[in-house]
C-alpha cells in the first residue's frame, strides 16, 4: 500500500484520500466561450511518468491536497498545499 503526505496530518495510508483529478488544467475565464468550456471538462492529456494531481483527504482532514504521483509506477514524489505551488520530479 503507497502512502502520501498530508501537509496537515502527516503521513497517512493512501486509503484515507480520494483521487480528485489534473491539477494542471486552469479553468478557463468566465467570460471564455463554449469551446473553452468544452476543452477544460472533456479533453485531458493521459500523461506517462510524473504528474500533479488533485487529491481530498476524505478519511483524515478533508483537505485538498496537490499531488506529484507517477502515473505508471504510482510512487509519490511529492505533496503540498492546495494554495501551495508543486512542481512533478523530472523522470
Amino acid at each position: 500500500m503507497h502512502q502520501i503526505r498530508c501537509p496537515y496530518c502527516g503521513v497517512r495510508d493512501e486509503v484515507e484520500f480520494a483521487y480528485r483529478g489534473d491539477a494542471t488544467v486552469a479553468r478557463p475565464a468566465p467570460d471564455a466561450d463554449e469551446e473553452a468550456f468544452y476543452r477544460y471538462v472533456y479533453e485531458r492529456a493521459n500523461p506517462k511518468g510524473w504528474h500533479v494531481e488533485w487529491w481530498h483527504h476524505a478519511g483524515g482532514c478533508r483537505q485538498w491536497v496537490k499531488v506529484a504521483r507517477h502515473t505508471v509506477t504510482h510512487e509519490i514524489g511529492a505533496t503540498a498545499r492546495a494554495t501551495d505551488p508543486l512542481e512533478a520530479p523530472r523522470s
